[in-house]
């Protein structure tokens, strides 16, 4: 990688964002269409757990958004993860990797219990999220749902989306 700076997003950053999430996603047969728009309806209910970008010569390239994920016992610590887009032009380069790597440091600070996403089993393994799709919520893919334990040795319970995710994936 050229010169990335991994950094949180600013209010200058939304439009990029906005733009890069579009791009990254278009092509993709398991896209929504609407991954751009719901960081934004995200960040406008206050939802944005942490939001980083990576930065490249002050030109956004990729993002990563980490939301509050909520465990069916009412425990603490639980965070959802995605989405997470990097440019077209970007992709395959290890941003996606750095992006992922700076958010599930950023839970360890925080003393995460752990993180969920639904998404690509082969990828995502290789930060330590496994599948678990006994504990999918409901509507979730349940060969895709997995969980990175952190502070917990292993998950025994259904962690949920914030809402305004409805299908999304990672």
């Amino acid at each position: 990688m050229t010169d990335i700076l991994i950094r949180p997003e600013r209010a200058d950053d939304y439009q990029a964002i906005h733009d890069v999430t579009a791009r990254a996603f278009a092509p993709k047969p398991y896209a929504d269409g609407d991954e751009q728009l719901l960081i934004g309806r995200l960040r406008d209910a206050g939802a944005l757990a942490l939001s980083l970008v990576a930065d490249q010569a002050g030109r956004v390239v990729g993002q990563v958004t980490l939301t509050p994920a909520f465990a069916a016992d009412g425990s603490a610590g639980w965070y959802a993860l995605g989405p997470i887009a990097v440019e077209p032009a970007w992709q395959g380069v290890g941003i996606g990797g750095e992006l992922i790597g700076a958010g599930i440091g950023w839970m360890r600070s925080k003393h995460a219990a752990g993180c969920a996403l639904v998404g690509n089993p082969a990828y995502y393994g290789r930060f330590g999220f496994r599948p678990f799709p006994a504990l999918a919520p409901a509507g979730q893919p349940a060969a895709f749902y997995q969980i990175l334990p952190l502070g917990i040795p292993e998950p025994g319970v259904v962690v949920a989306f914030h809402p305004l995710f409805g299908g999304h994936a990672a």
